[in-house]
C-alpha cells in the first residue's frame, strides 16, 4: 500500500489525518459527489463518494484533480467595480446595487435585447433555469446562451 501516491497530495499528510467533508463537483452539472480531504483548513485530496449517485466513486480528471483553484492566490475575494479607471474591492451589496442599476440602465436605453446571459455547464441545472428566467422576465430578453451547446 502506498506504491502509488497522487503527487499534489504528497508530503500533505497521511489519509487518516484529513476530514472528508462531502459536497457536489464544481466543474460540470452532472452533480458528481466527491469527498475533499482537508487538514488545516485546506484541500490535500479529492476522492469520489463511493455510496451515493450518480457517479459511485467514479470521477473525470478535472473532479479528481482540479481543486487548486480553491486556495489560489490570485484568486478574488470581493467583488471589484472601476473607480477612476482602476479596479477596487466594494461591498456585495454595493456590487449588486451596481449591477441591477447598469443592467436597468442598458435595457432602458437601448432596449431588453441589447442584453445577454452566459450561464456555465459548471452550474446546475437550476442554476442555469435560474439565469434563464431572470433574462426572461426581469431583463425581458429570451438572449441567453450556455457554454455546452452544440
Amino acid at each position: 500500500m502506498g506504491a502509488l501516491t497522487e503527487k499534489k497530495a504528497m508530503h500533505k499528510g497521511r489519509t487518516w489525518d484529513s476530514t472528508p467533508v462531502r459536497t457536489t463537483c464544481p466543474y460540470c452539472g452532472v452533480g458528481c459527489q466527491i469527498d475533499l480531504h482537508v487538514k488545516n483548513n485546506e484541500i490535500v485530496k479529492v476522492t469520489g463518494a463511493e455510496d451515493v449517485e450518480p457517479n459511485f466513486g467514479n470521477l473525470c480528471v478535472k473532479g479528481r484533480f482540479g481543486y487548486d483553484f480553491v486556495h489560489h492566490p490570485d484568486r478574488l475575494n470581493s467583488p471589484l467595480i472601476r473607480k477612476n479607471g482602476e479596479l477596487a474591492p466594494v461591498s456585495w451589496h454595493e456590487a449588486l446595487d451596481f449591477t441591477a442599476r447598469r443592467l436597468a440602465e442598458i435595457r432602458d436605453t437601448h432596449g431588453p435585447d441589447a442584453i445577454g446571459g452566459i450561464s456555465s455547464s459548471r452550474s446546475t441545472n437550476e442554476s442555469n433555469y435560474a439565469m434563464a428566467k431572470f433574462m426572461r422576465a426581469a431583463i425581458g430578453s429570451n438572449n441567453v446562451d450556455n457554454c455546452a451547446r452544440t
